[in-house]
């Protein structure tokens, strides 16, 4: 496997890092559950979650699901997290989709599965999501769960790169630029111009 341990638990602090940034613009009881979370109040975010999970709410379950997975202010139980990602996912957040992603390309919590975990990151990368834009260009530039595209492999790691807080995103350009042609990497290049993030894509 291609992810040893460490690289998954930095994966799933990026990760927790990301979902504390993603909900911080939701006004009412989501950003009083994720502020209570984000201070490590997790009995009180728990209190305040989980009736809006139970109403379908899709950032609560995705906060909810980081608690499940981690196991803060909850017992521990993967299959809940990815049961919570999954419903949150399918509603169109691009965090749970990025999650879902994450655990089904490293088997964590469900039956490993390359192809389904291209899909959940192409919906995530598809709303500007860095870490599953990054994710995708890598499986596209390894041929891991999609066909090897070298065009969209860069395509995806360029946009990343344009941010400027992700290195590695322009090491996979610098790798990448070795084995293709100019006509290659132009292409590639406009691809990264005139793409366009989607507001929601389930």
């Amino acid at each position: 496997m291609r992810h040893d341990a460490r690289a998954i638990r930095i994966a799933l602090t990026a990760s927790l890092v990301l979902a504390a940034l993603t909900v911080t613009a939701v006004a009412g009881p989501v950003e009083d559950g994720n502020a209570a979370y984000q201070r490590g109040d997790y009995q009180t975010a728990v209190k305040v979650l989980q009736p809006l999970v139970d109403q379908g709410n899709a950032d609560a379950q995705d906060i909810l699901a980081i608690m499940y997975y981690v196991g803060q202010g909850v017992p521990q139980n993967r299959a809940e997290a990815i049961r919570l990602y999954r419903l949150a996912a399918e509603q169109g957040n691009a965090h749970a989709q990025d999650a879902l992603g994450f655990a089904y390309q490293n088997g964590v919590g469900v039956q490993r599965d390359v192809s389904e975990a291209a899909k959940w990151f192409r919906n995530a990368a598809d709303q500007d999501n860095l870490d599953a834009q990054f994710n995708l260009g890598e499986m596209y530039e390894l041929g891991n769960g999609v066909p090897q595209d070298y065009v969209l492999a860069y395509m995806w790691f360029t946009l990343v790169a344009s941010h400027g807080t992700r290195a590695y995103a322009t090491r996979g350009i610098d790798r990448l630029a070795q084995q293709m042609s100019p006509e290659e990497i132009a292409e590639a290049q406009k691809r990264a111009r005139e793409w366009k993030p989607t507001l929601e894509h389930k």
